[in-house]
């Protein structure tokens, strides 16, 4: 009978990132199976620590006596074996902790949710799905890969569709309904579906999409708006039978025994990008899971990452795309042809704003905005100076007209502002939000309802009948039956940004919100010409991430391959790029000096290394974190204390190439 127990500690500190092994005293043998929590001994100052079991074994590695388990947190097993193995994996390719990678996973202890599933009804089983085909593309294509486990690059339907029949119809985004039906057939096979989207809107999208085709009991839902008590639920109930889990980025580590499917909508979008250690972006925590359970995996998308895009050069992702479907009508207002002086530089060209009056007296009519507010920025109304905070520097805003200026940074009000240039006290807005956007448009559109929805006034829908609806990007409220028109503004704002991934980031946004139109509905694409309104025009999207993806292959730059950014001390950063020495595939940028107020004089460094050399990177710069982490220094006094740690490791770190 095992009487050894490995365990992996609760610790963030890497040169405890690996399985210990414990004696599992004779009372505990019946419940120490796992997956359990558990207290253990530490030797340093007889602390205790938490734990998960790992695994039960008969003899273990260490010769000597071993210390027995403190306690038994519980006996219910929270830590599926796929998900050790998951985290395990995880860290490694980031250099990371895996009990970093756990806390993301396994929620913290909740007593009754746990005592609620120990006493469920073991005899009870989940009803059978009948999966409806998944419409919108050839016959059996995408069920073909569900069954067979196939990896595919999908492009989404661009237009809302209609699930059920007469009066129980319900309008979703196609893109929704594409991962429900896929969902659908392999719950159907019994087994489960794993799905991850950037933005609470999209999790109600899906789950009224999943609803209308399976059981509730069959749906369980992953995201940082649930309580813990909801999320550890979830858990317990994703390994009892097979389920479809959504969420945002925790929900790719929800246990499943047998998975079918694993799912990613708009890949794309920075909210997949995890800011807690080890900062691993969920797209690739997707592809370390499909890889180890076998699971099929789709990217459903519009505008393809180029992330996406390296994927589907390499043959290792399946092209699948709409059949027949119909393409939104985009119309780029710099290729037409008879405005001229005042009426080419308006913000809202002629064409737009009679198709915009036109549409808005029988459905509603969407425009996209850049920023919300009332405007972008405030300038003195004397000087022109521009506005800033007198506490932290950062710009003033006013949300709406009339409101005391504040700042965009701090939220701080300035009150009783003054010009430092000039000593002049008003100032006036520059630029246009959302909010002035929809006062102007109100007086344009007398007895039109308007509404606005930002990050502040979110919206998931508004309801299909005469209006005018001004969103942010990403903020868009989606309409039964899609909206009658689309407005597309602030397109060159939106471009002026410095970043390496600005161009694809506008693309999914423009994209996304066309989607949101009716069949048929016109989409104007203002004041944008080139490439890009050209690919919008003709609905072929995967064009400007084939070219992006050529110009990174040429600079060295993300994803053509991969980064590992360094930051420390100038010899911790040094030495750690000098034991890389002949795994990159080119030069190292820096080191350069960066700001750190808890640790003068860092310098950052980053490096390019090819992709097949990934593991032999994590595991040299783990390494060389480990030795720094252990290093003890002497003080003056003799006193010897562990060092602050010299070095900071974060691959694949997207901020030094996002925007200044």
């Amino acid at each position: 009978m095992p009487t050894v127990a490995r365990v992996v500690l609760d610790s963030p500190l890497p040169q405890l990132d690996r399985l210990f092994d414990y004696r599992v005293p004779a009372e505990l043998e019946d419940d120490c199976v796992p997956g359990v929590r558990v207290k253990v001994p530490l030797r340093t100052g007889a602390r205790m620590s938490d734990a998960y079991v790992v695994e039960l074994v008969t003899e273990g590695s260490y010769p000597g006596e071993l210390s027995a388990i403190e306690t038994l947190v519980s006996p219910v097993p929270v830590l599926a074996p796929e998900i050790w193995t998951l985290a395990r994996a995880v860290a490694d390719r980031a250099a990371g902790v895996a009990s970093d990678v756990l806390r993301l996973a396994v929620p913290t202890r909740q007593v009754r949710a746990e005592k609620a599933w120990l006493a469920r009804d073991t005899s009870w089983s989940p009803a059978e799905v009948s999966p409806p085909p998944v419409t919108g593309y050839a016959e059996g294509v995408l069920e073909a890969l569900v069954a067979d486990h196939g990896r595919a690059a999908v492009s989404a339907v661009p237009h809302p569709v209609a699930l059920g029949e007469g009066d129980d119809v319900l309008w979703v985004p196609g893109w929704a309904a594409t991962i429900a039906q896929a969902a659908a057939h392999a719950v159907a096979a019994e087994q489960s579906a794993v799905v991850a989207v950037p933005d609470f809107r999209d999790v109600t999208d899906l789950e009224r999409a999943l609803l209308a085709l399976l059981p509730a009991e069959r749906v369980v839902r992953f995201d940082a708006k649930q309580t813990n008590g909801q999320r550890a639920k979830a858990l317990l109930q994703a390994r009892t039978h097979a389920v479809v889990a959504i969420g945002n980025r925790t929900a790719v580590y929800a246990p499943a025994t047998e998975l079918g499917l694993i799912a990613m909508w708009d890949d794309g979008d920075a909210s997949f990008t995890e800011p807690r250690a080890p900062y691993v972006h969920t797209r690739d925590v997707a592809l370390v899971r499909a890889a180890q359970s076998g699971a099929a995996l789709l990217f459903v998308s519009h505008a393809r990452s180029t992330d996406v895009q390296r994927l589907v050069e390499l043959h290792w992702l399946q092209e699948v795309t709409p059949y027949r479907a119909k393409t939104p009508k985009v119309i780029p207002t710099i290729q037409q042809t008879g405005a001229e002086g005042y009426a080419a530089q308006a913000r809202i060209p002629s064409s737009a704003w009679r198709a915009a009056r036109e549409a808005s007296q029988h459905g509603a009519v969407l425009v996209q905005v850049a920023s919300p507010g009332f405007g972008t920025g405030l300038v003195c109304a004397e000087c022109g100076e521009r506005a800033h905070c007198r506490i932290c520097g950062g710009p003033l805003g006013s949300p709406h007209r009339g409101a005391t200026p504040q700042c965009r940074f701090c939220g701080a009000l300035a009150v009783g502002f003054r010009c430092p240039t000039c000593g002049n006290g008003t100032v006036k807005p520059v630029g246009q939000g959302a909010q002035r956007t929809a006062d102007e448009l109100g007086r344009a559109f007398p007895g039109t309802r308007i509404v606005v929805a930002d990050g502040s006034r979110p919206l998931d829908e508004v309801p299909a009948r005469p209006s005018v609806v001004v969103a942010t990007r990403g903020a868009e409220p989606s309409v039964p039956g899609g909206y009658a028109c689309v407005l597309l503004l602030d397109g060159e704002r939106m471009l002026a940004r410095e970043g390496l991934r600005v161009q694809e980031d506008v693309l999914r946004f423009w994209t996304n919100a066309a989607a949101k139109g009716a069949p048929g509905a016109a989409t104007y694409l203002v004041g944008i010409g080139g490439k890009l309104a050209t690919a919008m025009a003709l609905w072929r999207l995967d064009g400007p991430a084939h070219d992006e993806l050529a110009d990174r292959r040429e600079l060295h730059f993300p994803p053509a391959v991969r980064v590992a950014t360094l930051t420390g001390t100038d010899e911790a950063v040094t030495a750690a790029v000098e034991a890389l020495e002949g795994a990159t595939a080119g030069p190292v940028l820096g080191p350069v000096p960066v700001e750190d107020d808890a640790l003068p004089g860092t310098v950052r460094a980053i490096v390019r290394f090819p992709y097949a050399h990934g593991a032999e990177v994590a595991a040299t710069l783990k390494a060389e974190v480990i030795r720094r982490s252990s290093t003890r220094r002497v003080l003056p006094g003799g006193n010897r204390r562990r060092a602050a740690p010299a070095l900071r490791v974060r691959l694949d770190d997207a901020e030094p190439f996002s925007e200044v």
